[in-house]
């Protein structure tokens, strides 16, 4: 019973220990950027006429900060993205309420699931009504980010998949 209790108390003061040297992550959007809530950006977007780049991320998501410290610091892709787009940020676990432009109310947590945000970051283009027309996932390169511009922007999209254009331009 006494070798037990040693144990047990082990446990109760190493658990709190190995969690101090985790390293600290956050749900932030890159910085350097302005992103705005979902519904203000559809809205913004129908008004500019600029496509949409939703990002999906979430607190403690180590890939997001991978990705917001390795691509997104990119001073062409900051410039591109700022300017050509209605950027939107949503933490895809959070219970903050936004508003469709249906009107329907639902969460964040619930937008990502309709966009199949389950893992993330995930990195959605709309076009300036909202519609989807280039999903990616996972970390993502500056030069990679560069190329989704290229192919949203100079609208080839709507002409190939994003395999062809990155075949034949990329």
């Amino acid at each position: 019973m006494q070798v037990l209790r040693r144990v047990c108390s082990l446990c109760v003061l190493s658990v709190p220990l190995m969690f101090s040297f985790a390293a600290p992550t956050s749900a932030d959007p890159p910085e350097g950027y302005v992103f705005q809530s979902y519904d203000q950006g559809l809205a913004n977007a129908r008004q500019s006429n600029k496509p949409v780049f939703l990002y999906f991320g979430r607190e403690g998501c180590g890939y997001c900060d991978f990705t917001n410290k390795n691509a997104f610091s990119d001073t062409q892709v900051r410039e591109n993205y700022r300017n050509h787009y209605e950027l939107v940020y949503v933490d895809a676990e959070s219970g903050k309420r936004l508003t469709l432009p249906s009107g329907e109310r639902i969460t964040e947590m619930d937008l990502g699931a309709r966009f199949r945000a389950f893992v993330t970051p995930v990195f959605v283009f709309l076009s300036p009504h909202g519609e989807p027309l280039l999903k990616r996932i996972g970390v993502q390169r500056a030069e990679e980010l560069l190329q989704y511009d290229r192919f949203i922007r100079e609208g080839h999209h709507r002409t190939r998949s994003l395999d062809q254009f990155l075949r034949d331009d990329g």
